[in-house]
């Protein structure tokens, strides 16, 4: 009878749900530079944008930026974009590796790692599955692959 009446409480009485993030706030959580890595990558429709937030769980750096291309020359397009927007804002790459073969290029800027894949590259390595003990960082709706008028899309 007292647990018919809990529930009938709890029905009655709702707890308030828990707001999601605004823009904003999620904006406000990255660091600009990874905003700008991602707009960039936007610029050149990078496929499926992922930040993975590796604070937790590694001391090498704090982000991991994922993004796609469809062929070599858009992942060197992308990762080019990257470099140059980030550069023109005073901050370069303390490494670039990856860039002739163009099947996995590496932006390094130290606190956070950008990881521009070929598609086949992408699956082929799964870096969200080796890495899936960190938190996937829930990305403004202009970077989401769902959001309408965005240059980002999904992988087939």
């Amino acid at each position: 009878m007292k647990q018919n009446s809990s529930v009938k409480e709890q029905s009655l009485n709702p707890q308030p749900s828990v707001r999601s993030k605004t823009q904003a706030e999620i904006a406000e959580s990255l660091d600009e530079r990874v905003l700008a890595a991602l707009h960039a990558a936007g610029e050149k429709k990078a496929i499926e944008p992922v930040v993975l937030d590796l604070r937790e769980i590694a001391s090498f750096t704090d982000y991991f930026v994922i993004v796609s291309g469809a062929n070599e020359r858009q992942v060197q397009a992308i990762s080019d974009e990257i470099y140059e927007s980030l550069k023109k804002s005073g901050h370069s790459a303390a490494r670039v590796e990856g860039y002739k073969t163009a099947e996995w290029i590496l932006l390094d800027y130290g606190d956070f790692v950008v990881h521009v894949f070929e598609q086949k590259a992408r699956k082929f390595y799964d870096l969200e599955r080796l890495w899936r003990e960190s938190k996937r960082v829930e990305l403004p709706a202009e970077f989401s692959a769902d959001s309408s008028g965005s240059s980002f899309r999904r992988e087939s």
